[in-house]
């Protein structure tokens, strides 16, 4: 490890330091002049103090102590000035301001730890997520794709919400989005469970109602090793949406288990694709799958396909609205699906007025022009 040297670069290192330095190092100016030029009996230089409290604002510990070091040199200064170092009275302001000066050093010290200690888990989240739920690619065969995550805990990039892109044999895209039942750090585990599984079974599983009781089954086996079942006793289970979109035929399937229904826009359009016979959460009942029925709808080229978790719709307005998606979506005339998400995010935020207390995802995916693309008579 390498020895840190304070020198004046180091002091100055954070950029809004540089100009902004300038206002406490006048304040010290200004105050020295006017107590030296003001009567014996007129005592300024307390006010000195301002200079580090002010320095601390905006700049680091070194450069608060460096400020702090500078007060108290014009402190003495003064007191020279004005009767000698060995007077009671200047003695005392030499020694508050000296104390004052330690204390605003210390209170910037840790605060500076503090900020460290949250960029680093900042950083561990943001690597977690990647990790985690991988981002998909902007491109993935015919589809272009969209996502944005927004998660309720403050100092954390990730919760319990999830989402998943797979490319299958068929050729086709398989797709899963799902909602913890919880939020924040202790869902994790759970949500892993179920993506790992799913990046795993969305290959080799042939259709979705075997590719759905693979994730029935792995989260109900791993449930006991990744759940925080001591702190929160209750029921654990996932909502879910299961897509499958093939490449060459504009018909894609879906099984809903217990998730809020995905919107399709067509022809500026807006459906809920709700599930007659959805399927219950993961988690909740392992149902073989011969059980599990498929709901097909026809998703063709320029159709634009939104999925979301709760954490949208059940967002509140400081009146206690929740947030219409459907009608927003509707009025929207986002022609991609980064235009329509900037446009979701933007008018969410302004609905709630704040970050939202729950975890929220979307994923947003437009069937684009194949060559290969071919519309098959639908029953």
């Amino acid at each position: 490890m390498g020895v840190q040297r304070t020198s004046v670069d180091r002091l100055l290192e954070q950029p809004s330091g540089r100009g902004l330095v300038a206002i406490p190092l006048a304040l010290i100016i200004v105050i020295t002049a006017v107590d030296i030029h003001s009567p014996a009996d007129v005592h300024l230089g307390p006010f000195l103090v301002i200079a580090p409290a002010l320095t601390a604002s905006f700049a680091g510990p070194w450069l608060t102590a460096a400020i702090g070091v500078l007060a108290v040199a014009a402190q003495v200064f003064i007191a020279v000035l004005h009767g000698g170092l060995a007077t009671t009275n200047h003695i005392a302001q030499i020694t508050s301001l000296a104390v004052l000066s330690a204390l605003v050093f210390f209170v910037c010290y840790v605060r500076e730890r503090r900020g460290r200690q949250l960029s680093r888990a900042r950083s561990v989240a943001e690597t977690a997520q990647l990790v985690l739920l991988r981002p998909p690619p902007r491109r993935i065969g015919p589809l272009r794709v969209a996502w944005l995550y927004l998660a309720a805990e403050d100092e954390t990039q990730i919760g319990g919400d999830l989402f998943a892109i797979a490319r299958t044999a068929h050729p086709g895209t398989r797709v899963i989005i799902g909602d913890v039942r919880g939020k924040g750090m202790a869902a994790i585990g759970e949500a892993s469970v179920v993506l790992g599984a799913f990046r795993e079974g969305a290959h080799r599983y042939a259709t979705l109602p075997e590719l759905t009781a693979a994730l029935e089954e792995s989260f109900c086996r791993n449930l006991e090793d990744v759940a925080d079942t001591k702190h929160d006793p209750g029921e654990h289970f996932i909502t879910s949406v299961v897509l499958d979109i093939p490449d060459h035929d504009s018909q894609a399937q879906m099984i809903n288990c217990g998730h809020p229904p995905p919107l399709l826009v067509h022809d500026h359009q807006v459906t809920a694709l709700h599930s007659p016979r959805p399927a219950p959460p993961l988690g909740m009942s392992e149902l073989p799958a011969s059980s599990r029925r498929v709901d097909p709808f026809s998703f063709e080229t320029g159709d634009i396909l939104l999925l979301y978790t709760d954490g949208v719709i059940e967002a509140r307005s400081p009146t206690g609205e929740f947030y219409p998606l459907a009608e927003r979506v509707a009025s929207f005339s986002a022609t991609s699906p980064d235009a329509l998400l900037r446009h979701i995010h933007d008018d969410l935020l302004a609905h709630v007025g704040e970050q939202p207390t729950d975890d929220a995802a979307l994923l947003v995916i437009e069937r684009t022009a194949s060559h290969h693309l071919h519309r098959p008579h639908l029953e």
